[in-house]
């Protein structure tokens, strides 16, 4: 009986360790995970708290880390710049992603942010995939994770942005994975291998987004449930001129009998979903999370940034997008937590940017706002510079609150560049919604610690931005005549920032941080070395 007594008890006493041992997290996570979510607005996670579920948002929030004062603290919050800044820890002054877009000034040309022409396309159409991160000129904690393993750590990336995708993955992701409009399937480049694994090229063959696409979009819950945000001076632009639920997305997508647009599929939430699934797959087939060194994955959630070429950020479609948005990370999450442990599992969730308030929106309701027509600008600009210095090609190119000055014609008409600078700053801050207009000279010679030159400053790169810089007033977005209302620069700033899983307690922080410190704060979690171009601080109220 004693004997049968002391058994009972080191069974128990063993069970009580083993079981105590599971819910004891390791020194170093399993997995990394960062979700991005496009555009998204910090308010929105109280907007719709109440029609969120358990699992997705409010699981983060309300286990995690959360800090309510997060911000792209530089000026040209642009999703290139975005991803870049998250990623590495620098501004766009070090790491180099200025915009989406730059003008070279030797070469006379356009750059996109991830373009290269040095690349192919894998998997996809010859012009969907020429792309590479030969552009950052900083490495991601993801690569010093790589260097800290000997590259043993695997580090992936996914998203229907290519620019999500590969600037997230940094210079030694193992491999990016992006949306090809042209045939629905996830490619790459020849940037990261010379042909799709085989798990890829199954995955693709299920054709799940024509399967999405075959779909009618309707609202999650019954219409008169969603906030009431109509104003009369929101036009939606909407699918192909049709505009309210339901959407058959069959019928829109439907190019022909035998030809489907499937590019249609990122301005819906099923965009979100396929990236999800794509995610998975990935955690699955490249066995992340399982090897004795930690593996890395970003999964950016472009399709808020597509939807919202079409639908206002109130809309009644943007509501329903985020709600589903939401059922897709509680589907996510819930497969972390079945197939790794949350408790090996590092989360950080943010966005790259965040969408401002819609002028007319505000203007309704009697706040400050409006449109910067910059076309408009530029025209009565270069009209003016002709008047003073004569006809001539002065001005090159404008960009995201940028002007490309023709420095060659400059010089040969032996004019100062730094008069000529100063001369369309002060002119252009004349425009209505133009609230201060930086020179180049003013930004390399000085040294601004606050307000919106200091911010200028952070996003000024000698050899990529323009001559002169525009800051524009609150509540004013850009638009041009060619470019619809809906894909202007509609970003903001204060953007949410929550960590959970791997060591993250349940707290929140008030103070001002910015999303430069996300990448040096990882490095310390993970004992490496922190990216050599942060500029970050460390959020010490998360090392413990």
């Amino acid at each position: 009986m004693n004997r049968i007594c002391f058994l009972f008890f080191l069974f128990a006493f063993f069970t009580n360790i083993f079981s105590q041992d599971r819910n004891i997290p390791p020194e170093q996570p399993m997995l990394v995970v960062g979700i991005i979510v496009s555009e998204m607005r910090y308010e929105y996670l109280n907007r719709y708290w109440d029609m969120f579920s358990e699992g997705g948002f409010k699981k983060l929030v309300s286990t995690g880390t959360v800090f309510r004062n997060a911000h792209h603290d530089y000026l040209l919050a642009e999703s290139g710049a975005g991803y870049a800044s998250i990623a590495t820890g620098a501004y766009p002054d070090v790491h180099g992603i200025v915009a989406n877009f730059w003008y070279e000034r030797l070469k006379e040309n356009t750059k996109y942010c991830i373009g290269d022409d040095n690349i192919q396309t894998i998997g996809g159409n010859y012009e969907s995939g020429k792309y590479s991160p030969s552009n950052l000129l900083a490495l991601n904690t993801s690569d010093q994770l790589k260097l800290s393993s000997n590259f043993a750590s695997k580090v992936f990336s996914v998203s229907l942005d290519p620019v999500g995708a590969v600037i997230s993955g940094g210079h030694t992701a193992d491999a990016a994975y992006w949306y090809d409009n042209y045939s629905g399937k996830w490619i790459t480049s020849s940037y990261y291998c010379d042909s799709l694994p085989q798990w890829v090229n199954e995955f693709n063959s299920k054709d799940i987004a024509g399967i999405y696409l075959s779909r009618t979009w309707e609202t999650k819950l019954p219409i008169d449930k969603y906030l009431n945000n109509f104003t009369k001076n929101q036009q939606e632009k909407g699918f192909s001129g049709i505009k309210g639920f339901p959407y058959d997305l069959n019928l829109i997508s439907m190019i022909s009998k035998k030809e489907r647009n499937y590019s249609v599929l990122k301005e819906t939430p099923f965009g979100n979903t396929y990236t999800k699934d794509m995610a998975i797959s990935i955690i699955i087939n490249e066995e992340l999370g399982k090897n004795l060194n930690t593996d890395w994955l970003n999964v950016c959630f472009s399709g808020t940034s597509y939807a919202g070429k079409n639908f206002m950020p109130l809309s009644v479609e943007m509501q329903d997008l985020y709600l589903r948005l939401d059922e897709d990370i509680a589907h996510f999450l819930s497969f972390l937590d079945e197939n790794i442990g949350l408790k090996n599992v590092l989360i950080f969730f943010t966005a790259e940017n965040a969408i401002a308030n819609e002028p007319s929106y505000l203007q309704e309701h009697k706040m400050p706002g409006g449109y910067f027509n910059y076309n408009s600008a530029i025209s009565l600009l270069t009209t003016y510079l002709n008047v003073i210095y004569g006809t001539g090609d002065w001005v090159k190119f404008y960009y995201s609150q940028q002007i490309y000055l023709n420095r060659e014609l400059i010089e040969d008409s032996r004019l100062s560049l730094a008069e000529f600078q100063d001369r369309v700053a002060r002119f252009m801050v004349q425009f209505e919604g133009v609230s201060s207009a930086l020179t180049a000279e003013n930004l390399m010679t000085n040294n601004y610690t606050h307000g919106i030159f200091e911010k200028m400053q952070k996003n000024y790169h000698q050899e990529r931005s323009g001559d002169i810089i525009l800051g524009l007033s609150p509540g004013w977005i850009e638009k041009g005549i060619e470019r619809a209302t809906a894909s202007s620069f509609r970003y903001d700033t204060h953007i949410p920032l929550v960590f959970y899983g791997w060591k993250t307690g349940r707290s929140v922080i008030t103070r001002d941080v910015s999303v430069t410190d996300i990448a040096p704060t990882l490095a310390v979690l993970l004992n490496i070395s922190r990216p050599q171009s942060a500029q970050g601080k460390v959020i010490e109220e998360l090392i413990r």
